[in-house]
């Protein structure tokens, strides 16, 4: 069974920063993309980051320039290292990856509980 486990959220002030991690757990194969969405109250999931297993970086337009994802593929977390946040980055965050688990030939999407981040103003 594969687990995701987030980490990090928390209250802060505008301006100020953040990293979430987010733990990989169970019998894996392997791991291909990994990433973040988030949703606010009363909006869509949206795609925040992702990351390929060769660390190919995709970005959604509103966090460029000042959220970076990361991984370790040695111990398999990713982290988002989020940056001047503002208010409207609000939301709860959740963690993904594209997991082939060592019982089977084909991979799934699995997503984590989530982190809640409130940026106060």
């Amino acid at each position: 069974q594969v687990q995701l486990v987030e980490s990090g959220g928390g209250l802060v002030q505008a301006g100020g920063s953040l990293r979430l991690s987010c733990k990989v757990s169970g019998t894996i194969f392997r791991i291909n993309t990994m990433g973040w969405y988030r949703q606010a109250d009363g909006k869509r999931r949206e795609m925040v980051a992702q990351i390929t297993n060769g660390e190919t970086t995709y970005y959604g337009e509103s966090v460029k320039n000042r959220f970076y994802i990361s991984r370790d593929n040695a111990a398999k977390p990713t982290y988002l290292q989020m940056n001047n946040l503002q208010p409207d980055a609000t939301a709860v965050y959740y963690c993904t990856a594209d997991v082939t688990p060592l019982s089977s030939s084909t991979w799934n999407t699995y997503w984590g509980q989530g982190t809640q981040v409130t940026v106060s103003s």
